[in-house]
């Protein structure tokens, strides 16, 4: 099988006859697009972001086109939507701001209008204006220029009051620390008809903590596509080949009695009982028992995740464990051994051995290989991310840009989760062997590290259908607990559980897209889309912690998914650069002079970090020209085609000639 990383030229590892090298990046290549010219929708907004119009909006150059944000106008003073054609989120010169007119989404309503505001621009001082507060966001509106800033209320991460000199005794200033990286700071007087600002925000942005229901439950958007059909387990584990001599489709945890964390659907050993199962169930943290993610199309080996084995300071065995995993090596013909991939650092994975953890032991796991890859645990990428955001907000210290960045050491715990992901790929493809993954509880390292390696492996995760499986599958079925590491609708800001495990794996994707900028078939503005509404709680994709919390809350029949709305304008998010090769496996490089901080990201709220050259408009263009490329392409194919049989026709023998020369075709 040739392998090939990015920027480097194919090499020759145990070849297959079906999959491919991915051929290397070219330099200068425009792999990281940068979406520009906004129009409308939340789409757009992203797209005024990522291309920094965010000092043109300062400056009072912008105009009213540009003023779009993630929701529709209403033509109406009342309260309620007025419905359109449009699809929610967007609209375009039908969509002009005016002032005091706030756009609202189906479902959403006006809770308080504020005057005589001020909003404390960190780059352009006071600005004064309007304050509407709604049910899903906060709304700002300059009454001395067109300047709107919106804030949806699921990103609030905590309220601070902090003081406004020379502005009064009944002035108060709020600041809202953000979990996009931004902290928007207002000041307002204080006046007895008012209602209290902060009361109300906490009422709204944290709703679980006041006995209210996420905005998702209220939001009454219709879209043309059903983004809750994305994920069909069982069709994606026919795609894989799956059920199979080895593996079967097990409806064991049907009622999510075996493991409340794991999906209804799991696949597992077809050579093992039910009995056996739920043993091996009481031996691995959480009851979370190895299953697989995925299978090489020719080789037959499998990733596998697990939770932790719960061995002790004793080493305590489990036969039934030690047979399961005998059996997962035994279902690969290809190799006799098994590796074990644990994501944890050797230190920490000792003491949870202290604390009733640990892993697997080589003595008792024959032809087992154990590999630590070292990867921090969520309270240090918590604390580097933090360090991210004193980088780049609300000031950047140009002098010292590099140093700062190195100090948080977020590139450096990328670096090791790629590099874990590659010998993860790398054992499969090259080493034809099985391998098993685990942290502590196999839901946080481990949904990084089982995806990625199947985005290196299978170029159906590139396209924009299946990385919304991929996401569906190894992160929210599978139980990364979205709403304890984010935070939805909770105030308590300050829950240790909290962790950008999600945004840490979408950055690691950005950095595989800038190095392989024709292999993913989806953009960069679909990345930073996904980690918008990541907290933003309007679709309910990403809410609660597991399958069945959502089942309880009824979670697709109540809410919208956030594929609905990507699906329903997939050009928006396309790369116009994506080649459809299938079986490439890709391995990105993952040096440190590889890497590189996702600034049209961590940065968007700063004006002095804009690129130079805004592309989002050309990159939709050239996706126009490519589809008309591709037409002409065919018609000149059908022409040719055409052609050939006419000529054929005129030089072959009558139909009742048969002693012509018969045709040979080479194979």
């Amino acid at each position: 099988m040739e392998k090939q990383a990015a920027g480097a030229p194919g090499g020759s590892d145990g070849a297959g006859p079906n999959r491919k090298p991915w051929g290397s990046p070219t330099s200068g290549t425009a792999s990281g697009e940068t979406p520009d010219s906004p129009s409308g929708s939340h789409v757009e907004w992203c797209k005024q972001l990522i291309a920094a119009t965010i000092s043109s909006q300062i400056s009072g150059t912008i105009t009213p086109e540009h003023i779009s944000r993630e929701h529709k106008v209403t033509h109406t003073h009342t309260h309620t939507q007025t419905h359109s054609a449009l699809p929610a989120l967007r609209y375009g010169a039908q969509g002009k701001m005016f002032q005091n007119q706030v756009p609202l989404l189906p479902g959403e309503t006006i809770q308080t209008t504020m005057k005589d505001v001020m909003y404390i621009c960190p780059f352009s001082g006071l600005v004064n204006g309007t304050l509407t507060i709604t049910d899903y966001k906060l709304y700002f509106t300059s009454t001395e220029r067109e300047f709107v800033l919106d804030v949806n209320l699921g990103v609030i991460s905590r309220q601070e009051t902090i003081s406004v000199p020379n502005q009064g005794e009944n002035t108060k200033g709020l600041e809202l620390v953000c979990k996009d990286m931004r902290s928007p700071r207002f000041a307002y007087k204080t006046e007895e008809n008012h209602p209290d600002v902060v009361e109300l925000l906490a009422k709204h942005a944290f709703p679980l903590s006041h006995n209210l229901p996420l905005f998702a439950f209220l939001y009454k958007e219709q879209f043309p596509v059903d983004g809750w059909k994305v994920y069909d387990p069982a069709a994606e584990y026919r795609r894989q080949g799956l059920p199979n001599e080895s593996w079967t489709i097990s409806r064991l945890n049907s009622s999510y009695e075996l493991c409340d964390t794991y999906p209804s659907t799991l696949v597992i050993p077809t050579n093992i009982s039910d009995e056996d199962v739920r043993r091996v169930a009481t031996f691995r943290a959480k009851h979370r028992i190895p299953v697989l993610s995925w299978i090489h199309p020719e080789t037959q080996a499998t990733i596998v995740r697990c939770g932790q084995p719960l061995v002790g300071p004793s080493d305590r065995r489990c036969k039934e464990d030690e047979r399961f995993l005998q059996i997962i090596m035994d279902a690969n013909a290809q190799s006799h051994k098994l590796s074990i991939f644990d994501a944890r650092q050797s230190s920490v994975a000792l003491t949870n051995k202290a604390k009733d953890g640990g892993f697997e032991s080589e003595s008792f796991y024959p032809n087992v290989e154990l590999n630590f890859l070292e990867i921090p645990n969520i309270h240090v990428i918590r604390e580097s991310l933090r360090k991210v955001k004193d980088v780049v907000y609300p000031t950047i210290d140009e002098a010292h840009w590099h140093s700062n960045i190195d100090q948080t050491h977020w590139l450096e715990y990328i670096r090791l989760l790629l590099a874990g992901a590659v010998k993860v790929a790398d054992k499969l493809e090259s080493g034809k062997t099985s391998v098993v993954v685990h942290c502590s509880d196999g839901w946080d390292r481990t949904a990084q590290l089982t995806s990625l390696s199947m985005l290196m492996l299978d170029s159906y995760y590139r396209t924009l259908r299946g990385f919304q499986v991929l996401l569906e599958k190894e992160w929210i079925s599978f139980g990364h607990k979205f709403a304890a590491r984010v935070g939805h609708g909770d105030e308590n800001h300050a829950n240790s559980e909290r962790s950008p495990l999600f945004v840490q794996f979408i950055d690691c994707v950005w950095q595989m897209t800038r190095q392989f900028p024709a292999a993913f078939e989806f953009n960069e503005l679909f990345l930073v889309t996904v980690l918008d509404h990541l907290y933003s709680c309007l679709f309910g994709t990403f809410l609660y912690n597991s399958e069945q919390e959502r089942m309880d809350k009824e979670v697709q029949s109540q809410t919208a998914s956030l594929w609905s709305y990507i699906n329903s304008q997939p050009e928006d998010f396309t790369n116009p650069f994506y080649v459809d090769y299938q079986n490439h496996v890709i391995y990105p490089l993952v040096s440190s002079r590889h890497l590189e901080l996702w600034s049209s990201y961590y940065a968007r709220w700063n004006p002095r970090m804009r690129p130079q050259v805004p592309v989002h408009q050309n990159l939709k263009e050239l996706l126009i020209l490519r589809a008309e490329l591709q037409r002409r392409v065919e018609e000149l194919q059908r022409e040719a085609s055409s052609s050939h049989s006419l000529s054929s026709s005129e030089h072959s023998p009558s139909p009742t000639h048969t002693t012509g020369t018969p045709l040979h075709t080479a194979v």
